[in-house]
């Protein structure tokens, strides 16, 4: 089986690379290779490689950014997935679209978590270009599947977990505030690139969540990857109104992996065991990048 990878430069689509890359046959893409808004270019190398499946990876994810760069963010996270699905539709192809938390307006109460089939309400010009993006892949292609998940964090790009270690580390008397009335799941890319090689083994179609299971804050969060990692800290709680943001984002971004279990798919594991396991599997490699070592 032939499979081609966009985005495969960022964390997901490094480690969905590594792991698919042992039992299928991998084509993997960064964006200076293939540019998934450039139409043709798209086109022309699904007509030369003719992939089994496409997982796109690919998307601008810098929330506030967005803001103020809406011809940008259009273009890769609505333009793009409407061009891979026509391109899928045409060479007979399934596709994998990987989407996002932000297409929910994160109103509901914890612990209460988001299905799939619940009324969608994005916040921001993000969430907008995330789910105009679903939309495009639904309307070109039959063959596909959508992965809503959230809060990603991998070895192999930058994510909040990084850069709470970092700014531990840079200064460790410092007390550092993270926003505790924001609750999702951290969820490891090297865990959710197992579960895509699990789903691409399915025939499952339409929309699913894939996140870890059960939830925290930022702060939750942030405190227990520190733990794993063995660094002393210093963090306060604080709310979000205290850190404003050009975006809005949603304060609830739990997300039931509810059709995975009904099809006994589902792989994903308690959040504080991959942060563990994260922080034990990389822990020079963190430091090093972190500045503590050599």
């Amino acid at each position: 089986m032939k499979i081609l990878i966009t985005g495969a430069k960022g964390q997901l689509g490094r480690d969905c690379s590594q792991i698919l890359a042992t039992s299928f046959t991998v084509f993997p893409f960064g964006s200076q290779e293939l540019n998934i808004a450039d139409r043709r270019q798209m086109y022309d190398i699904m007509e030369s490689i003719r992939p089994d499946i496409v997982i796109n990876c690919a998307a601008y994810t810098a929330v506030d950014d967005c803001e103020n760069n809406l011809k940008r963010c259009k273009q890769v996270n609505t333009d793009g997935p409407e061009y891979i699905a026509g391109a899928c539709a045409k060479t007979g192809a399934r596709m994998i679209h990987i989407s996002t938390d932000y297409v929910y307006d994160g109103k509901k109460q914890p612990p209460k978590a988001y299905r799939e089939n619940d009324p969608v309400s994005p916040l921001s010009v993000y969430g907008s270009s995330k789910l105009a993006g679903e939309e495009q892949v639904r309307r070109n292609t039959d063959n596909h599947l959508i992965i809503r998940t959230a809060w990603l964090y991998g070895i192999g790009g930058p994510n909040f977990l990084k850069t709470m270690l970092r700014l531990t580390l840079s200064n460790p008397k410092r007390t550092i505030k993270v926003v505790n009335d924001q609750v999702g799941s951290l969820t490891w890319t090297y865990r959710l690139a197992r579960q895509i090689k699990t789903l691409i083994e399915s025939e499952l179609t339409g929309t699913i969540h894939a996140t870890a299971e059960g939830y925290c804050s930022w702060y939750d969060g942030a405190k227990h990857f520190l733990d794993a990692m063995s660094v002393p800290y210093s963090l306060e709680p604080c709310s979000t109104a205290d850190f404003p943001t050009p975006a809005h984002r949603p304060a609830n971004s739990i997300l039931d992996n509810r059709r995975l279990k009904k099809h006994r798919l589902n792989r994903m594991v308690p959040w504080q065991e991959d942060v563990t396991k994260f922080a034990e599997r990389h822990k020079n490699e963190l430091l090093a990048e972190a500045g503590r070592l050599p």
